[in-house]
């Protein structure tokens, strides 16, 4: 069964260039990819239940809401509580990357980032 992954950007450059890299993986059936440009809509859809994920990857610098905000909230609720959230943004210090894992994120990953870096994270954390 396919794995739901789900990246959140207010970049549709990323979103774009995301969809190129995870296009193989899709086409394979071996994970469904899904983008949001609104951290606060994808919020609302996943608490609402009417959104599910098997890997979150959320940039940290949005319009809407923050990456970190999401994460903890999600993290705060039962159903996503253990589920992975990777951060892909362009902040590196470890001041944030500090306040992520106290958040309980799994992983970071800088921008701009190449295909096979993101291909393998998602393998890495989904167990592919």
């Amino acid at each position: 069964m396919s794995k739901r992954v789900i990246l959140v950007d207010d970049s549709k450059t990323i979103l774009a260039t995301a969809q190129m890299a995870l296009e193989e993986m899709v086409n394979k059936g071996i994970i469904q990819f899904a983008t949001y440009l609104n951290p606060a809509e994808l919020r609302d859809a996943l608490l609402s239940g009417s959104e599910d994920y098997d890997l979150l990857i959320s940039d940290i610098n949005m319009a809407q809401m923050s990456g970190l905000d999401l994460s903890a909230e999600l993290k705060g609720h039962e159903k996503f509580k253990n589920r992975p959230i990777l951060i892909l943004t362009t902040e590196s210090s470890p001041e944030m990357k500090a306040r992520g894992k106290a958040i309980g994120v799994t992983g970071w990953m800088v921008k701009p980032f190449s295909d096979d870096k993101l291909v393998k994270a998602i393998n890495m954390v989904l167990g592919l």
